[in-house]
C-alpha cells in the first residue's frame, strides 16, 4: 500500500497545535459501542475527548497515561457527547491493533509537541 496521498504545504502542517495531555478520567461512552470518553489535563485546562478506543483499552488502564492531543480542532459532537480535540494513535489497516501515541519519558501536561 502506497502512502502517496494528496500532499499539503508545510505551512498547513504548522497550523496543527499538539500538546501533551494526561488522562485523568476515562469512561465508556453512553451512546456508542466503540467510543470512550476521556477527561484530559492539558496543564492550563481540562478537556473532554471522545476516542474510538473501546475494545483496545480498558478505561481504568488509561488513567495516568500521557497522550498527544491535537488542541486546535473545532469541537465535535460524537453520538451526543462533545469532543474537544483529537488524540493521536497508530493502527493497522484492518484496525486489529490500535496503539495510543504516548510519551516515553514523563513530561508535564500541556507541554508542546513539535
Amino acid at each position: 500500500m502506497s502512502d502517496q496521498t494528496e500532499t499539503i504545504p508545510f505551512d498547513d502542517f504548522t497550523k496543527i497545535k499538539m500538546r501533551v495531555g494526561k488522562i485523568i478520567e476515562a469512561n465508556d461512552h453512553p451512546n456508542a459501542d466503540k467510543l470512550l470518553v476521556l477527561k484530559v489535563d492539558l496543564g492550563d485546562e481540562q478537556r473532554q475527548l471522545c476516542a474510538g478506543l473501546k475494545g483496545y483499552y480498558q478505561p481504568e488502564d488509561l488513567v495516568g497515561t500521557n497522550i498527544i492531543v491535537v488542541t486546535n480542532l473545532a469541537p465535535r459532537t460524537m453520538r451526543g457527547v462533545q469532543s474537544q480535540g483529537m488524540l493521536l494513535a497508530a493502527c493497522t489497516t484492518d484496525y486489529s491493533q490500535v496503539i495510543l501515541l504516548t510519551t516515553r519519558e514523563p513530561i508535564a501536561p500541556g507541554s508542546s509537541v513539535s
